[in-house]
């Protein structure tokens, strides 16, 4: 097993990273407290993983409850939150309980933001199943819900006690999923580390060459470089947003396409696509790792366009639905050059708009 560590002084936890950790007994019991536990899945997931988590946490203990949810982004509502307070509510769990998201990234951050509220906040442990919430969305305490005019723009910072990543997982993940989740391992290299750029398109010609030992690479070294940035701005005072690269242009392809039409994933990858070509528009960068990074998301299957149904005009007026506006000025994550990513403010609507249109099938 590897260990990640995000350092945020009383507030720091350990990411767990390894094959077979869903029922390891000992990564529930020193973080679980009070005498009883929710574990917060969907359909889908609980048929895979449910048995083994609740029976590690049972023999730790603690009394489990189950609660299910409805599978899919379009779920991702304040009304869904508030029917898993009404669950705690009614099996009596008091402030002292544990909430165990078990599941993709709309369960982790519907879970988080539950506890971070429920009785005025309450602990919780992030068991993701996908591979975008092991890199991106269990890690670093960003936790909410969708608007039906923005997502996440609904939400609170809140850390989890730990991450269980469990590896193995990924085996019965569909393609599709694990393609998402590599836009945003790729993401890492981009913004911070170009030799794990470099690394991942010299080992990725093909979905069929992410195998276990590529995948536990990956995946440690985007949590090593997520833990650091989000221990240096923990609520994206400044040098966290370069985490979003792409998601300002993704985040309106979302909600454009009604949520949950693309996988979070897939909307980045074409979104930092975008963010790709527009650092090269401004002088950024050079046209070639535009190529480079293109022909990349291609042989992964994942977008190089959107759908003519969506016009440029209402993305660009998406995208002002966004947490990094400030001052009435939309900013973006782009790149200097590649590893280093910063937030700029200086493209006029002009230049944002030529992008949109250069990028619609």
């Amino acid at each position: 097993m590897d260990v990640v560590s995000v350092e945020l002084g009383e507030r720091s936890y350990d990411v767990c990273i390894g094959e077979q950790l869903l029922g390891q007994l000992a990564l529930y019991r020193d973080v679980t407290f009070g005498h009883k536990a929710l574990i917060v899945t969907n359909h889908c997931v609980a048929k895979w993983y449910l048995a083994p988590v609740e029976k590690a946490v049972a023999s730790a203990g603690f009394e489990v409850d189950v609660f299910t949810l409805p599978d899919g982004e379009r779920h991702k509502t304040l009304a869904t939150v508030e029917s898993i307070w009404t669950y705690l509510l009614e099996q009596k769990h008091s402030r002292d309980t544990t909430l165990i998201a078990l599941g993709g990234g709309v369960i982790g951050d519907m879970v988080g933001f539950a506890a971070a509220l429920y009785q005025r906040g309450v602990n919780f442990i992030q068991v993701p199943t996908t591979l975008l919430a092991q890199v991106d969305s269990s890690v670093g305490g960003k936790t909410g819900v969708n608007h039906p005019l923005g997502k996440n723009m609904i939400g609170a910072f809140y850390q989890p006690q730990r991450v269980i990543i469990d590896t193995g997982v990924l085996a019965t993940l569909p393609q599709r999923e694990i393609g998402a989740g590599l836009a945003e391992i790729i993401k890492y290299g981009l913004i911070w580390d170009a030799d794990f750029y470099r690394g991942l398109t010299a080992k990725l010609s093909s979905l069929r060459d992410f195998t276990p030992d590529i995948a536990g690479w990956a995946i440690k070294r985007s949590c090593e470089i997520k833990a650091a940035v989000v221990a240096q701005d923990e609520r994206e005072g400044g040098m966290r947003a370069i985490l979003n690269l792409g998601h300002t242009f993704g985040h309106a392809l979302e909600a454009q396409l009604g949520f949950g039409t693309w996988l979070h994933g897939e909307a980045v990858a074409l979104g930092m696509l975008m963010a790709i070509a527009l650092s090269v528009d401004l002088g950024y960068l050079k046209f070639e790792l535009f190529e480079d990074y293109r022909a990349l998301i291609a042989r992964l299957g994942l977008p190089t366009s959107y759908p003519l149904s969506v016009s440029p005009e209402a993305l660009y007026q998406s995208m002002w639905l966004d947490k990094k506006v400030a001052a009435s000025q939309l900013r973006l994550i782009l790149l200097k050059q590649l590893g280093a990513a910063f937030i700029s403010a200086d493209a006029s609507q002009a230049q944002i708009m030529s992008v949109l249109s250069r990028f619609q099938a």
